[in-house]
């Protein structure tokens, strides 16, 4: 990534929020490295029924398709808990994890709690808190998330600002 910016010299780059540690990633890498960059985060892009649309997707059966709701599923649950109150992560983690279990043919990897800035895992829940979970259809790996607990206001679970400066 470092030689595609150094090469290209954008002004910006822009990444979906769909792969948020990515996103969270290239921020990182063009903060720590002074680079002159601004990385602007995309809001994910949802069907009706809250499936994230992805390329992925054509790849779902019939049969899977419906199933594959399950992930957005899990992260409303998540951000349900947390604007309920819930601050112990393994719980809200838990019932993510419930949700996709409970759906016939996902296979979960990970349902997780993290800090949105450094990726890491929260015990306890605090802003800027986000919800990511990934689960396997049959062949097809999916990946979703969302904010549970925005850093601005702690009231706020709409998401992610879209904007990432690089100083």
């Amino acid at each position: 990534m470092t030689k595609l910016f150094t090469i290209a010299t954008p002004q910006r780059a822009y990444f979906g929020e769909k792969d948020y540690q990515q996103l969270q990633v290239v921020t990182r890498l063009v903060r720590d490295l002074n680079l002159p960059i601004e990385v602007v985060g995309c809001p994910i892009v949802r069907e009706p029924d809250g499936l994230a649309l992805s390329s992925r997707n054509v790849y779902l059966t019939p049969e899977e398709r419906p199933r594959a709701t399950a992930l957005a599923h899990a992260l409303r649950e998540a951000k349900r808990l947390v604007a309920a109150g819930e601050q112990d992560a393994s719980r809200v983690e838990a019932a993510m994890a419930e949700i996709l279990r409970a759906t016939p043919g996902v296979a979960i990897e990970y349902a997780a709690i993290v800090d949105a800035t450094s990726l890491e895992p929260l015990p306890t829940i605090r802003p800027p808190a986000r919800a990511l979970v990934a689960a396997r259809l049959g062949r097809v790996r999916l990946i979703d998330n969302m904010a549970v607990l925005d850093s601005l206001d702690s009231g706020n679970t709409q998401g992610f600002s879209g904007r990432q400066d690089s100083a």
